[in-house]
């Protein structure tokens, strides 16, 4: 039997979880699995986003962006007097037009993903900063009643962030194992010009995926916002995007694309979730923490590289 990266990775956290199960007083309960599981649900569902644009040869460093800034106008928008659902399809819109932004920049224009990501998210954070809110942590108000439950509600005692994390796994699972599109996304992510030969339409399909990494994005973002009862914006300038990719390299999908899925997803988050847990129970600074998930990504990195490597042919094929 062949080791997988994804095997490999649930070996560790199989272990970890153990460990931390027997060593740390206070782990193993119940209520602290649901917090944990509660913790890492945003950065589960972001994990999604970015695994749609990693399977397709791409990467997204404009996720927290669309994180913070449409979910936060949602809140702005109701603060200032608009409706609830008026605010919530303004930021869909901006979700998708600035994700279609980013597909057009990197499909037709064919600037390489990381530069477009990375200065598209600098300008939406920009704005939202500068232009759209009136403080760095934008306010719950009373025309937001109600929505509090997607954050903080649960259901037969199950709180609803880990449902929505649930939900959105089996979607994005049925959309790249069940659909059209899910086979173009990982032809693309295999072979680009091949894809392309074979009158796979290669430019819309980017552009798609990362639509629905914003609109998927967005969506984390209203999870948070009704978890904590505001939007942090300034979570822009955290280490959150690096957590992202923790997520999906750790998770097993390999960076050369066409690789993976959401298993590898709910794994790498599984193995950030207990890892992250564990130091905060052992009272870890947060500069530590920083140190030891740096670590753990460059492993990641170089592991993915000899477990995905990239052969001749794939290297010339739009790195990112």
């Amino acid at each position: 039997m062949r080791l997988t990266q994804q095997t490999i990775v649930f070996g560790i956290f199989a272990v970890m979880f153990a460990a931390f199960a027997l060593l740390l007083p206070g782990f193993a309960t119940t209520q602290n699995i649901f917090t944990l599981l509660q913790n890492v649900a945003v950065l589960g569902i972001l994990g999604l986003a970015m695994a749609l644009v990693v399977i397709g040869r791409g990467i997204d460093i404009s996720l927290v962006a669309t994180l913070a800034v449409p979910p936060g106008l949602v809140l702005q928008m109701v603060q200032d007097g608009h409706g609830l659902p008026f605010s919530i399809l303004t930021a869909l819109l901006l979700s998708l037009g600035f994700g279609a932004v980013n597909g057009w920049l990197i499909a037709y224009a064919e600037v390489p993903s990381l530069f477009t990501t990375l200065a598209s998210g600098l300008l939406l954070a920009g704005l939202g900063q500068a232009v759209l809110f009136k403080l760095d942590v934008v306010q719950w108000s009373a025309g937001m009643d109600g929505f509090d439950f997607l954050g903080q509600g649960n259901v037969l005692g199950v709180p609803m962030p880990i449902l929505l994390f649930a939900a959105a796994c089996a979607l994005v699972a049925f959309l790249l194992r069940r659909t059209r599109i899910g086979a173009y996304i990982y032809a693309i992510g295999d072979n680009p010009f091949g894809a392309r030969v074979t009158g796979i339409p290669t430019r819309p399909v980017i552009v798609l995926q990362y639509v629905l990494a914003a609109l998927i994005g967005c969506f984390a973002g209203l999870v948070l916002a009704a978890s904590v009862s505001s939007m942090p914006t300034r979570i822009f300038n955290s280490t959150l995007i690096y957590d992202v990719i923790l997520v999906v390299v750790l998770g097993g999908i390999g960076l050369s694309g066409g690789r993976g899925g959401v298993m590898n997803v709910v794994i790498g988050t599984l193995l950030i979730g207990t890892m992250l847990n564990g130091m905060t129970i052992m009272d870890m600074s947060y500069s530590a923490q920083n140190l030891v998930k740096g670590v753990v990504l460059l492993a990641a990195v170089i592991a993915d590289s000899f477990l995905n490597p990239r052969n001749e042919e794939t290297a010339q094929q739009g790195d990112i």
